[in-house]
């Protein structure tokens, strides 16, 4: 049974662009915001200080997840051999 046509198994061989990347980290983070707000409005009962904790973590998690893909990117280990 195949699972990938050989087309789809290079292309994953190859890793990925810093622009895929990027637009990971950024509908990531969407995601990952709205329920850091949605936490913080439970905790706090303010929607004010539940968009501000948001907005701040909407910048320095996705910074952090960049490098973080990057770097996984560069390591070798658990990717298949070209």
């Amino acid at each position: 049974m195949i699972l990938f046509s050989s087309k789809s198994v290079d292309y994953y061989k190859k890793g990925e662009t810093k622009r895929r990347s990027l637009v990971k980290a950024i509908s990531w983070r969407t995601i990952g915001t709205l329920d850091t707000i949605t936490i913080s409005y439970f905790l706090t009962g303010q929607m004010k200080i539940a968009i501000s904790i948001g907005g701040i973590e909407i910048f320095t998690k996705m910074i952090l997840y960049f490098f973080h893909e990057r770097i996984w990117n560069i390591i070798k280990w658990g990717k298949r051999k070209q």
